[in-house]
């Protein structure tokens, strides 16, 4: 069983406050009391928790937001609406950029856990999985945007992603498209998943054969959208449609598409997924799948100021529905 600040208070002889100020390096202890806990907490082999830090002080209306990029559309339009909601509800937002890198979450987690922050938002599907059900084993507040992990039972707010992605690509086949590529990550995301699901899902149901040289992986950047877009397009499995999981990943396609002088949509489909700003201001304007972003920020706040304030004991999955935008990157085969 996981040491716990109870259990290096109580070896030690001490409060629970006063090894939370030790953690903290706050308030007056003496020297010897000091030494003591710093002592048993390394004979026990206690590394401090932000659960630690919130059962231990007072509420700081402050919340976490970790997400993976903030340099992506999506997400920062997520955190723009989270916060806009925590200023209504009276609390402070701390946004940490992860970088989709493990150790730079537990960083965070750190830094969040000095703050003493009331809670934590995460737009990432974080592959700290011990930290976070020991997070929900301490019902400390915790929550998740965007994203989901299903063998959790913690608060999410997220898009209908199947159906989604089924729009998405029965979108691209009523126009008469039957090479069509999906551009996704690396599948770490439940997300994607779904989607991709979605994808061959839609394929099949059409009479459309399922072609794995189609399938096209990447870092997530434009950059690596861009160069998994010109191999493919250069090759003799070139698409005539592609599906992006991202709109960020839609924008390297149209980069691979201008390098190689083809034009869309006359010679290449394109559909992308947000519906952030990036589908409006592209030439020509991308159709995408929209998530009702700022209705999602909103909720995540409230489920989780909720669980804050002891209003709820259940944990929610809430489902947005998705919306088909057409523009003008899309047209019939």
């Amino acid at each position: 069983m996981k040491t716990t600040i109870y259990d290096v208070a109580k070896k030690a002889g001490v409060s629970i406050s006063t090894v939370s100020r030790v953690i903290n390096n706050t308030g007056r202890i003496s020297e010897k009391t000091k030494k003591k806990v710093l002592e048993v907490m390394e004979v026990l082999q206690y590394q401090p928790s932000v659960v630690a830090s919130a059962l231990t002080g007072k509420r700081t209306r402050t919340i976490g937001l970790i997400i993976p990029d903030v340099a992506n559309p999506f997400y920062a339009e997520i955190a723009r609406s989270v916060e806009d909601r925590g200023r209504e509800l009276g609390f402070n937002l701390l946004m940490c950029n992860s970088d989709n890198n493990p150790d730079t979450e537990e960083m965070y987690l750190s830094l969040l856990q000095q703050k003493k922050v009331d809670g934590i938002i995460f737009g990432t599907t974080t592959k700290n999985f011990t930290v976070l059900k020991n997070l929900l084993q301490e019902k400390f507040p915790v929550a998740l945007i965007g994203n989901d992990i299903p063998e959790l039972m913690i608060d999410v707010v997220s898009v209908d992603d199947f159906l989604g992605g089924y729009m998405a690509t029965s979108h691209l086949v009523s126009l008469g498209h039957k090479k069509i590529a999906i551009m996704l990550g690396r599948l770490n995301h439940a997300s994607e998943k779904y989607r991709f699901q979605a994808y061959r899902q839609v394929l099949e149901e059409n009479g459309i054969e399922y072609d794995e040289k189609l399938v096209l992986y990447t870092d997530y950047s434009i950059e690596s959208s861009r160069r998994a877009a010109l191999e493919i397009l250069q090759s003799s499995q070139r698409p005539s449609a592609i599906f992006a999981y991202y709109d960020s990943l839609a924008i390297g396609v149209y980069q691979a598409a201008k390098e190689l002088g083809l034009n869309i949509p006359d010679d290449l489909s394109v559909i992308g997924f947000d519906d952030t700003i990036l589908a409006t201001i592209v030439d020509p304007p991308l159709t995408t799948i929209a998530q009702p972003i700022h209705e999602m920020g909103r909720q995540v706040m409230d489920l989780l100021v909720q669980e804050i304030e002891g209003k709820k004991k259940l944990k929610q999955r809430v489902i947005l529905p998705p919306e088909l935008m057409i523009r003008h990157s899309t047209k019939e085969k």
